[in-house]
């Protein structure tokens, strides 16, 4: 699909700064705005200040996490955190047309082993077109083309006939906090891209997430008389087991967006602990992980069908039917989302492209992750991904994008938007 380019939609294109789009990702790569940390706050200050240089109106304020941490729907945290910020900037009122939000988070997960990174994870390394650092492509890239569209259709001297809304949350590794905070606000919609990573894709569905924790009692005694004790570490075992098997159920049917993902719903322990001392039987054991939840399930029939795994394989074990572990859900619980068939955005976005890009139609797939897409969605916005970078090298070591991938996909955003919210 391609349709004739109108004049101010070209001079929009042109106006797209490929050398400003390098320095601001470096510069926003160098901030290290992990979850939960003054870095993250300290990114909301320096990305409103640039939207206010842009001309937009910028809402920026202290969210009140008591008040949200209380509300019902609360999707919950896991890193510690004192504040947060949220940060919405508009453009000034054109006339009745719709509004059109971009939105991106500015928190990054922490780098991990910094030996396993060719130099500091938050000093960039520029390697021709490719950039090096955490946060490269999840997703500091979609951040930078977000603020390169609305820099070029600004000097395109585009008058708009609706508004387009930057929304950069905090907290979307971690739970949602960010998107959740700023829906609450009041701040909305009609339609919304988030230009998370989708290596070339359009992304119209996300799988849920949900963070469990188990905790397996054992019974203590010296290690030279381990017969006498029951150890918690191999009372755990079967419920391991039984958790493989689960994933292997659930990951039975799938929807056809999710087709090209082995395991669309991935059920994994990330964490295991136990014992405080080395000749000890450990009488105490905590696994925590993540548990996907299937396009549209609720996370209600989710959590309940962990919960019943578990049990099932405590009833089956004499030590476990006495000593039941405790299930609880800690943390991020992401819930499913997905954009409607047939809604308008989904063929915006591909015409877009193909007249901004060019090449074949965008491939159409559903993501194995969490995301702010099903708060959104949930709110009732339409919403979809469509970024820069490929989320296979998100959180590792080898994180990486390319400057012509940011390029791109900030030239497809400006032919989107200008579409989305019309020119008088």
């Amino acid at each position: 699909m391609s349709t004739t380019l109108t004049a101010r939609e070209a001079d929009a294109l042109a106006a797209v700064d490929e050398a400003a789009i390098g320095r601001t990702l470096l510069e926003l790569l160098s901030i290290p705005s992990v979850t939960g940390s003054a870095a993250e706050s300290e990114l909301q200050h320096v990305l409103a200040r640039r939207l206010d240089a842009l001309g937009l109106e910028v809402d920026l304020w202290a969210m009140d996490l008591p008040t949200l941490r209380a509300d019902p729907e609360f999707p919950g945290i896991e890193a510690p955190r004192d504040e947060a910020w949220g940060l919405v900037a508009v453009t000034p009122s054109g006339g009745d047309g719709p509004t059109l939000i971009l939105q991106g988070h500015v928190d990054v997960v922490p780098p991990g082993d910094i030996a396993q990174w060719h130099g500091n994870p938050f000093v960039p390394k520029v390697v021709g077109d490719v950039v090096h650092a955490r946060g490269a492509c999840d997703m500091k890239a979609g951040l930078v083309a977000n603020l390169a569209a609305l820099a070029a259709i600004r000097a395109s001297g585009a008058r708009l006939r609706g508004r387009i809304a930057a929304h950069f949350a905090v907290s979307e590794e971690d739970g949602g906090l960010g998107a959740f905070g700023t829906l609450r606000r009041g701040h909305t919609g009609d339609a919304c891209i988030i230009t998370e990573p989708t290596g070339g894709a359009l992304v119209t569905a996300n799988a849920g997430a949900l963070t469990f924790r188990i905790e397996v009692a054992g019974k203590a005694t010296h290690a030279s008389t381990r017969d006498a004790g029951i150890s918690a570490i191999d009372a755990y075992l079967p419920i391991h087991a039984a958790l493989a098997r689960l994933e292997e159920q659930r990951n039975v049917l799938r929807d056809p967006l999710m087709s090209d993902h082995p395991i669309p719903y991935a059920l994994s322990v990330g964490r295991l602990r136990s014992g405080d001392w080395a000749s000890s039987v450990p009488d105490m054991l905590v696994a925590e992980g993540r548990l996907g939840v299937r396009l549209d399930e609720d996370p209600a029939q989710a959590r309940a069908a962990l919960e019943t795994c578990v049990a099932e394989a405590a009833a089956a074990d004499a030590w476990l039917r006495e000593h039941p572990p405790v299930v609880t859900w800690p943390g991020g619980q992401f819930a499913s989302g997905r954009l409607a068939p047939g809604n308008p955005l989904r063929d915006l976005v591909h015409a877009a492209h193909a007249d901004a890009v060019g090449g074949p139609r965008l491939p159409e797939r559903g993501a194995p992750y969490g995301s702010d897409l099903r708060l959104y969605a949930g709110a009732g916005v339409p919403t979809l991904h469509f970024g820069p970078g490929d989320v296979r090298v998100a959180h590792g070591p080898r994180e990486q994008v390319r400057v012509s991938e940011i390029v791109a996909a900030a030239r497809t955003l400006v032919l989107a938007t200008l579409r989305s919210v019309g020119i008088r």
